[in-house]
């Protein structure tokens, strides 16, 4: 399972860049794997306002339809639009080409509430004790 050390996750299997007060947001490696091969991404449009915990958009898999959660509340500066010819990005490079949208976030201080790298990882582990 790869967790770059560099972001921050949700229990949700989102992960987080920060940059100054910008969020760079995706679906972790360990989400994409479990979906399988993904075919569509549905992403907001540029200005939507976020609140966390709240659903932004859709990834479609051969297998699945899963909703994307906002780690953190902001306004969407940009979105990958390369994943609207090229969803199979997610799969092929979850944490650099298939990031999905950037976000300048209300209250940098939610990032505190996300799980470190460790976390996450003891996080998937119970999840996949559980089954």
């Amino acid at each position: 399972m790869n967790v770059p050390q560099n972001l921050r996750y949700t229990n949700q299997h989102e992960w987080v860049l920060t940059r100054g007060e910008t969020a760079v947001i995706g679906i972790t490696d360990h989400a994409q794997q479990m979906l399988g091969d993904v075919v569509y991404v549905g992403l907001p449009e540029v200005g939507t306002e976020l609140s966390r915990g709240e659903s932004f958009g859709v990834v479609e898999s051969v297998k699945a339809a899963s909703d994307v959660y906002a780690p953190v509340s902001g306004v969407v500066a940009r979105i990958n639009q390369e994943l609207e010819e090229h969803p199979e990005q997610v799969n092929q490079s979850p944490y650099e080409k298939g990031w999905m949208l950037e976000v300048t976030m209300r209250d940098p201080g939610e990032l505190e509430e996300l799980l470190d790298p460790d976390g996450y990882r003891e996080f998937v582990l119970s999840e996949q004790e559980k089954s």
